[in-house]
């Protein structure tokens, strides 16, 4: 792949940390590429403590957009201007939008879950879900399998976890305003949790638990939590074979990575930034073999 710089190329990139690892940019980049767009896309290693000073810089360029991934999401929603009606509710941002001085955060890792989940051939309609987190993936997760028909969501998370009260918070709205129920639950609850996957189809994993470099750590070690009937994905695509899916393969179950999340969430943030679509076929064959 050869990028040609101009004098008019768009920037666009994301910040976070850490991600060397990331594959947004090969994504991107070719996508730009197949379009003919004079856009680029690179990557901003920024810890949360450093993302205001780091985007007052980037509105001061001009630049045209970015991602963000962790630990940055959550802290992005205080620095827009603006805020679309998922990233609102959801309370993190992983998109930006640069028009006119103004950024407008979006959140589309929501979609980006249930379009993979739609391509390994599963549904979110109907099925009652387990889901272990409450940062902003998988806030993301849990509003978006609400809104598309969950019947249940069981979230464990960690109560010491500075995001417990806002996924309390989310869980009230959702039971108020949605058919969908959801609980939260403590991560550490073992008995609940076995409660919860034995009534469950999906099991999703919307935390950091496993990835790289961490590659041997595993929220659930037991293998009695799986059984055959369940449907296990991990929203982490590096490793592509994690040590939950591990487990989970080993007791039968169907897995997937979050591989064509990162896919699906990607071209939202194209569309958003170029007013074209992605050309997925053409990105999967060139960029996402599995």
């Amino acid at each position: 792949m050869s990028i040609t710089i101009t004098g008019h190329t768009q920037l666009t990139g994301l910040l976070g940390s850490p991600v060397a690892h990331s594959i947004s940019p090969r994504m991107h980049n070719e996508s730009f590429q197949y379009w003919n767009l004079d856009y680029v896309y690179l990557c901003f290693d920024v810890q949360e403590a450093a993302l205001a000073t780091a985007v007052s810089g980037l509105r001061t360029m001009g630049v045209r957009g970015f991602n963000l991934t962790m630990p940055c999401k959550n802290r992005m929603v205080e620095l827009c201007d603006c805020l679309s009606p998922a990233a609102r509710l959801i309370d993190a941002v992983n998109t930006v939008v640069h028009e006119d001085g103004r950024l407008t955060g979006h959140n589309t890792d929501g979609v980006g879950f249930v379009r993979a989940l739609k391509d390994a051939g599963h549904e979110i309609k109907g099925q009652t879900v387990t889901l272990l987190g409450a940062g902003g993936a998988a806030t993301a997760i849990c509003v978006q399998a609400a809104l598309d028909g969950a019947k249940a969501i069981h979230v464990f998370a960690r109560p010491t976890s500075r995001f417990w009260g806002r996924m309390q918070r989310l869980a009230d709205e959702i039971n108020r305003s949605y058919p969908c129920r959801v609980t939260l639950m403590e991560q550490s609850d073992h008995a609940q949790l076995l409660h919860a996957l034995e009534e469950s189809q999906l099991l999703v994993n919307g935390t950091s638990v496993g990835m790289a470099p961490n590659t041997e750590e595993s929220l659930i070690t037991d293998p009695a939590c799986f059984h055959p009937g369940l449907v296990v994905f991990d929203a982490i695509y590096n490793p592509r074979q994690t040590r939950l899916l591990e487990l989970a393969k080993d007791a039968g179950c169907e897995t997937c990575n979050g591989l064509y999340m990162l896919l699906y969430q990607g071209a939202e943030a194209f569309s958003l930034w170029t007013g074209q679509d992605m050309p997925i076929s053409h990105i999967k064959s060139s960029c996402f073999s599995q």
